[in-house]
């Protein structure tokens, strides 16, 4: 891989959830070497650092713009990322990728989004599956309750009470609990503030730690929400990292969940050359 340094990138941050974006259209990287390349360039303080890298991939069919190829920082692939597709919509408009409106391939199927200013973003999120309620998982030496729902990737969502919520403690234990088995899921802790708002912290797996934000996990969150306590779309979620995304849906005439969208800022950190020592 020596040859294909120094490699050009660009650094985002989706609410606090930060990623390094690649334009990998002319394929550098053989498939099987990203994963090791997206573990060592995503180390914080010995490489770039981020919760996961971004291929931006040629389209693979006629009705989409691009694809992409996902990567947590642990280099395991993921199907779905709610603000990574954010700003890997801004990176592909800023480069002429795409049009102000897109759609591009990922492993949960095509995802549509468009650009609503030149930071902000809304992008259209799989059709969510799989919902349950109530959820019980045991962490610590509780049992909290909640909803699942798959928005791409699979989220369970509690709602404990009070405030103080071991994200990480309690997380790790119920991202792996046996009803979840074999690949676990993400673990979104939800309190219900005034009007209709909520605040998330979520546990990534991927990430195995808490992340500023989670785009599928704030959607998950509000369906969850929704469901059980009754909040109508649409609801602004607060993240761990301070920042607000909105996320709305309709419903259909069986009373499924369907048109969900993310909306926030993808903001453009930096840009610059990876060395080959980034590995190192």
């Amino acid at each position: 891989m020596q040859d294909i340094f120094p490699l050009d990138f660009w650094k985002m941050s989706g609410a606090g959830n930060d990623f390094i974006v690649i334009d990998h259209r002319h394929h550098h990287i053989p498939v099987a070497e990203q994963p090791e390349f997206a573990r060592l360039v995503c180390r914080r303080m010995f490489s770039v650092g981020a919760d996961g890298l971004i291929f931006i991939e040629p389209p693979v069919a006629p009705d989409h713009d691009f694809s992409w190829r996902f990567y947590n920082s642990d280099g395991s692939e993921a199907a779905m990322c709610g603000n990574g597709s954010r700003c890997a919509a801004r990176f592909a408009f800023a480069h002429g990728i795409a049009g102000e409106h897109m759609r591009f391939a990922t492993l949960a199927g095509i995802v549509q989004a468009e650009m609503v200013t030149e930071m902000s973003v809304r992008v259209f999120l799989p059709t969510p599956q799989g919902f349950r309620h109530p959820v019980e998982v045991e962490v610590g030496d509780r049992r909290l309750s909640g909803g699942l729902v798959t928005v791409g990737v699979p989220h369970l969502v509690l709602f404990p009470d009070g405030n103080e919520v071991s994200v990480v403690g309690w997380g790790r234990q119920a991202r792996m609990a046996p009803q979840f088995q074999p690949d676990g899921v993400n673990v979104n802790f939800v309190r219900l503030t005034e009007g209709n708002r909520i605040y998330v912290r979520t546990y990534e797996r991927g990430v195995e730690n808490e992340t500023m934000a989670c785009g599928t996990g704030a959607a998950a969150s509000v369906i969850c929400a929704a469901a059980i306590h009754g909040l109508q779309p649409p609801v602004t979620v607060k993240t761990s990292g301070g920042e607000e995304l909105t996320i709305n849906f309709a419903t259909d005439s069986s009373g499924e969940v369907t048109q969900v969208t993310l909306e926030g800022a993808a903001r453009l950190i930096y840009h610059g050359s990876l060395t080959a020592e980034a590995l190192n």
